[in-house]
């Protein structure tokens, strides 16, 4: 984590801002905006991309440089080994407890990040259920031997309001929604997210951009993130475990470089499916985030009016929740 700037003299808002949350897809300049903001706003970026917890791999997620966080704390960064993998429960405690200590000490926070779940995780109530090892191995060895419908009959029995959501082949959710029920008493569905902030004065700010652009730029990051040595970053990376880490070694880029490594694909192809990848995370991001009504949505390409526009926006948002019921 860096040290914190220091505040400015003044927010630029003219207001108290307690969470700013930058979200959308991949390659839409969320950390920049996130940087300039903290910078006007006298506010500590808290990290929402789940890959970038992870230790040395900063190529391939796009990870802010020391250089480009100007100086601004970051929080939520290189917390993880490749080795372990990320839970979006410990996610939840950590960044709730970052924002906490940013406001403790007078600043903002802003959230930024485009793993969905990630995000909803920090801002909004969810709560997780516990899991078990011993229940789940059980339910999975079910599953095998008398296949995933006769474990979805008994959803139906247990719990069927999930059932009716849970297609009757999916065993990996099947399997979890009996769990939960196992270890809770409690329905699948009681632990779905739902669309309330945890904290009532969030401001979302969502970037977008036209398709085309979008994978202009996409094409672009993935030949430079090769440039500026990927595969070797890749290298570096399988001599620490990365081969084991069930989260990190399935990343869009370095599951394509490790193919690479290991000879079953042409440098070539792996950067089309890694292109090919990231435009498919796109789509879902875009999906994720628009279903989102709460989200005020800035052109990515405004160019140096984009974080005049963010400032109006928070502003509106401030105004709005301190503005008297009528």
């Amino acid at each position: 984590m860096d040290a914190p700037a220091a505040p400015p003299a003044a927010a630029a808002t003219g207001a108290t801002v307690p969470l700013v949350a930058v979200v959308g897809a991949t390659a839409t300049g969320k950390s920049d905006l996130a940087i300039d903001l903290a910078e006007r706003l006298g506010g500590e970026v808290v990290n929402a991309d789940a890959l970038q917890l992870y230790r040395g791999m900063d190529i391939g997620t796009a990870k802010v440089t020391a250089q480009e966080r100007r100086g601004i704390a970051h929080h939520l960064l290189d917390v993880l080994e490749v080795t372990e993998e990320a839970s979006v429960s410990a996610f939840q405690r950590d960044a709730r407890a970052a924002v906490a200590g940013i406001r403790s000490r007078g600043r903002v926070p802003i959230l930024v990040g485009g793993s969905g779940l990630y995000v909803r995780a920090a801002l909004d109530e969810i709560e997780f259920p516990p899991t078990d090892p011993e229940v789940r191995a059980r339910l999975e060895e079910r599953a095998q031997r008398e296949g995933a419908e006769a474990l979805h009959r008994q959803l139906r029995d247990t719990d069927p309001e999930a059932a009716r959501t849970i297609g009757s082949h999916d065993t990996r959710r099947i399997v979890r929604a009996l769990e939960v029920g196992e270890l809770t008493g409690r329905p699948f569905t009681a632990f779905l997210p739902r669309p309330h902030h945890h904290d009532p004065s969030t401001v979302q700010l969502g970037l977008r951009l036209d398709r085309p652009l979008l994978h202009e730029r996409i094409r672009a990051r993935v030949h430079r993130m090769v440039e500026q040595g990927l595969l070797e970053e890749i290298r570096t990376l399988r001599a620490r475990g990365l081969d084991e880490g069930r989260t990190a070694r399935r990343a869009i880029g370095y599951e394509q470089g490790l193919a690479v490594l290991d000879g079953t694909l042409s440098c070539e192809q792996a950067i089309e499916d890694t292109i090919a990848g990231t435009r498919r995370l796109v789509r879902k991001q875009d999906t994720w985030f628009r279903r989102d009504q709460r989200v005020r949505w800035l052109p990515a390409d405004a160019g140096a009016g984009l974080v005049e526009r963010a400032l109006a926006q928070i502003a509106a948002a401030a105004a709005m929740s301190s503005a008297p019921p009528s």
